[in-house]
């Protein structure tokens, strides 16, 4: 029998490779997006037709188009959250609308009797306020939001799966809850709508980093992080589950190397030096977005996906793939000048 699934944010990074895959699998897909101006657009990319993909108008903060986005559905991956690639002026422009998202989609949601929710969490919910240093996080572990490091984005997220966990516990009835908690996302981009973790590789390739800051990151594929959202969807006996999907810890100046490396023609503005501790803290003195990420400086925050290795039987690509294939989109689409 067909299933009917609704993907919120259905015009976002990880969304749109869900719902093609979804679309792949035999799944009617309703999609929500801020603006029915962006269906035309998001049909072309995307495919399906009129019966297989249904888009509605719906909005983070507000009631209208939810009960009719989610008729009938019995599934809900909840991918859109707020995200800004620049410091918010206030930490509530993302922690209020992350929060109050998923709690109205939450109950839109069981009051129409769907059977599992799968919200898009983040590694941002697990990996913070621990302390400089090395560490290997798994699921058991929870960003501390009043750590030092801890900035807006990542309150988002962590204050975001919480509420949906409180909410879950004492409001979801027999509703079933499970999480994906994706590292910095990369691939192939489809449209103009990408993750924050895109800047990264835009960043390099355009020249405007005069070097590497000594940070980094657990990279995943995005059609990996699509792949885990469907396997999330439908595998049984998982309720209450969390699945981090990460790769591979890599550094900033690993990324550059990559690039160089495998794309020696495209990436000729690419630094290959380090940028000393000192400079970036100054740096961020008169820069909110470099001020973000001081706290980044010499720690390595490795989470483990061997559960949903495990559980799921879920597997990744190659970061070298997705860093390359990421680059050569960002290029292709003009996004970057090289």
């Amino acid at each position: 029998m067909t299933k009917t699934v609704l993907v919120t944010g259905g015009s976002g990074y990880i969304a749109g490779f869900t719902i093609r895959q979804l679309l792949a699998e035999g799944w009617t897909v309703h999609a929500t997006v801020r603006s029915l101006a962006k269906e035309p657009v998001l049909r072309q990319l995307l495919g399906g037709t009129a019966e297989t993909l249904k888009v509605f108008a719906a909005d983070l903060t507000s009631d209208a188009g939810w009960e009719a986005a989610v008729a009938g559905c019995s599934h809900v991956a909840h991918v859109a959250s707020p995200f800004s690639t620049n410091a918010p002026k206030h930490e509530d422009d993302l922690i209020v609308p992350a929060r109050e998202g998923v709690l109205r989609a939450l109950r839109f949601a069981r009051d129409a009797g769907v059977v599992r929710f799968v919200q898009t969490s983040s590694v941002a919910a697990i990996a913070y306020g621990h302390g400089k240093g090395v560490h290997r996080f798994t699921e058991k572990d929870w960003t501390d939001v009043n750590g030092p490091d801890v900035y807006a984005y990542v309150k988002s997220k962590t204050i975001a799966e919480r509420a949906a966990r409180d909410w879950i516990a004492v409001e979801g009835g027999a509703m079933e809850f499970v999480s994906v908690n994706p590292s910095a996302v990369l691939g192939p981009v489809w449209n103009d709508d990408f993750s924050a973790s895109i800047e990264v590789v835009k960043q390099l390739l355009s020249g405007a980093l005069p070097g590497c800051p000594d940070i980094g990151f657990g990279i995943v594929d995005v059609r990996d992080v699509a792949d885990l959202h469907v396997r999330a969807l439908t595998a049984p006996g998982i309720a209450g589950e969390r699945f981090i999907a990460a790769g591979p810890f890599l550094k900033l100046i690993d990324v550059a190397r990559i690039l160089k490396e495998r794309l020696p023609q495209q990436s000729r503005k690419v630094p290959t030096r380090g940028l000393p501790d000192w400079l970036v803290r100054f740096s961020a003195l008169f820069n909110p977005m470099i001020r973000q990420i001081t706290g980044e400086l010499g720690n390595i925050r490795d989470a483990s996906a061997d559960h949903a290795f495990v559980v799921l039987g879920w597997k990744t690509r190659p970061p070298e793939d997705s860093i390359v294939d990421c680059a050569r989109s960002l290029i292709e689409r003009g996004v970057v000048k090289v």
